[in-house]
């Protein structure tokens, strides 16, 4: 199983938690803990230390044709995958945490989730807005 195929592995469960089962007294356990993320936070490591030496220069001073060449690659995809992965993880916990505390009603703040999952800025932007 490949380093790409991992991040969408671990982060499902979490999501379907969040998703399906809000109110469920160990889904709010569970994703209390900001230690969620760590799963798909230590595959992106292992995904970008090998190419490291590459990927760096590259994120220090951006270009968009060479992020656009280097994202071409399937080192490229996967550590921008696993990038997306936790941090959109991140993102539906914080909304998830904040929701629940605010007591927002999972009728409308899980379809936000699954929004958040696919495409996350829109989602989490939709989500503040709301929460306004």
């Amino acid at each position: 199983m490949t380093v790409f195929e991992l991040s969408n592995l671990v982060v499902l469960p979490f999501w379907a938690l969040m998703v399906l089962a809000p109110t469920w007294h160990v889904t709010r356990r569970i994703i209390a803990s900001p230690w969620i993320v760590a799963p798909p936070a230590l595959l992106y490591v292992i995904a970008i230390v090998p190419g490291l030496d590459i990927i760096f220069p590259e994120v220090v001073n951006p270009q968009q044709a060479r992020i656009a060449s280097l994202l071409g690659t399937p080192t490229g995809a996967t550590v921008a995958w696993a990038h997306f992965v936790a941090l959109d993880l991140f993102a539906g916990r914080w909304i998830y945490c904040d929701s629940r505390s605010r007591q927002y009603s999972p009728f409308w703040v899980s379809p936000l989730l699954v929004l958040t999952l696919l495409l996350c800025p829109i989602g989490l932007l939709i989500y503040l807005a709301a929460r306004t």
